[in-house]
């Protein structure tokens, strides 16, 4: 059996000379370094870092707000070595603040403390400059960090039960407005270009889109080049159908790309065949009869209560021979990841949604007046866990 001191001594020569993995045995080797860590610890160093995790993210906030990144990349071109003299004559701060920042990034492993007040940059540096989609994403989820912080204050007002109005909530609660999440956010310039932008990242990096793994000729097929094939509902500025046509490029039938109008407005150079139209899916469902209706991350933004309104709208505009394509990350019902138990906090703070699990969507489903034909996942796909297609028809 290894000793501890032999253990130590494995792991700082593996951490300085990293072995090449895969994608599959780089995840495997960061969750045994995680059961490693939690198995050695107390509870009161297990405690200490459950509390003072959220400052992580606070740290990051405050750097990209004073864009102390930009600086650090600006001053390490010449220099091997940054100084706290350095950056504090590129940031328009006190220097002792500029001090305790960089003590906590040093900590969190991106700058490399040498001495007093000086420092080198590691590669994760880099990530944070301004307008870069890491960035944005700390701007992002700062705000929405925000409101959780209020959760444990909220539920011992309102009762422990599960937010189930998208309208008045736990977000209505912290921010005290009636407004919804994104009718707030879009009165926010900065967090709304963030939330854009983070938007924009893809989920699953590197894995099959959704009409590479769901049969796109035998299950859309049969349309004219003038019916409707496709409604991409809460679709933006219709990146997704763009990829479908280029994937598919004799595909017949019209696409149609619907959002809210200051989205549609924002539309630019479509290519032939698909259309850009405004569309508010808690109001009737315009075009009828389509082939498909497509929803991407939209109903886990709305708990039951908004999401069947939406749904509804959809049965009621569908033919014999239409369906329902639902894609979303659809959560196992055991083992969850950390990353889907975080975002589900997150839909239930700021929007009293929540991720669901392929029961959950039945249920939905059925409700609607739709029947659950079959979730499609990608190859190679986690089982259990991940973006899936969620496939449904008219209920009989």
């Amino acid at each position: 059996m290894t000793s501890a001191s032999e253990l130590v001594k494995v792991l700082n020569a593996a951490a300085a000379s990293p072995p090449e993995a895969g994608k599959e045995e780089r995840l495997a080797l960061i969750a045994a370094c995680d059961k490693l860590k939690n198995s050695f610890e107390t509870p009161m160093e297990a405690s200490l870092r459950f509390i003072f995790s959220p400052h992580h993210s606070v740290a990051l906030r405050l750097a990209i707000d004073v864009k102390l990144f930009d600086a650090a990349a600006e001053l390490s071109k010449n220099n091997k070595e940054i100084t706290l003299e350095g950056l504090s004559s590129k940031i328009t701060t006190e220097p002792l603040f500029i001090a305790r920042i960089m003590r906590f990034l040093a900590v969190m492993n991106i700058f490399s403390e040498v001495g007093k007040d000086t420092y080198t940059t590691t590669p994760l540096a880099a990530a944070y400059v301004s307008d870069s989609l890491y960035a944005h994403a700390i701007v992002h989820m700062t705000s929405q960090n925000e409101v959780i912080a209020q959760l444990p204050r909220y539920f011992e007002e309102k009762g422990y039960k599960n937010p189930d109005d998208a309208f008045n909530g736990p977000f209505q609660y912290a921010r005290q407005t009636d407004k919804h999440c994104f009718e707030w956010l879009a009165a926010q310039p900065r967090l709304q270009n963030s939330f854009n932008k983070v938007m924009s990242i893809s989920r699953t990096p590197g894995v099959q889109s959704w009409f590479e793994y769901f049969p796109v000729d035998s299950k859309l097929g049969g349309k004219s080049k003038a019916e409707p094939l496709l409604v991409d509902i809460g679709g933006g500025v219709g990146h997704d159908l763009i990829a479908l046509r280029e994937h598919y490029p004799t595909l017949n039938g019209t696409l149609i790309v619907q959002d809210i109008p200051v989205v549609i407005d924002s539309v630019q150079g479509l290519p032939a065949g698909i259309q850009a139209m405004a569309h508010d899916f808690f109001q009737p469902q315009p075009v009828r009869n389509a082939k498909a209706y497509y929803l991407a991350n939209v109903l886990h933004d709305w708990p039951d209560k908004q999401a069947l309104q939406i749904l509804n709208h959809i049965r009621d505009a569908m033919s014999e021979d239409s369906i329902v394509l639902v894609h979303e990350n659809v959560i196992p019902e055991v083992n969850v990841s950390a990353f889907s138990a975080s975002t589900d906090l997150i839909m239930m703070s700021n929007f009293s949604s929540l991720e669901r699990t392929e029961q959950q969507y039945k249920a939905l489903l059925e409700e609607a007046g739709l029947a659950l034909v079959k979730t499609w996942a990608p190859d190679g796909a986690v089982k259990g866990e991940g973006r899936k297609l969620v496939e449904a028809v008219l209920r009989e």
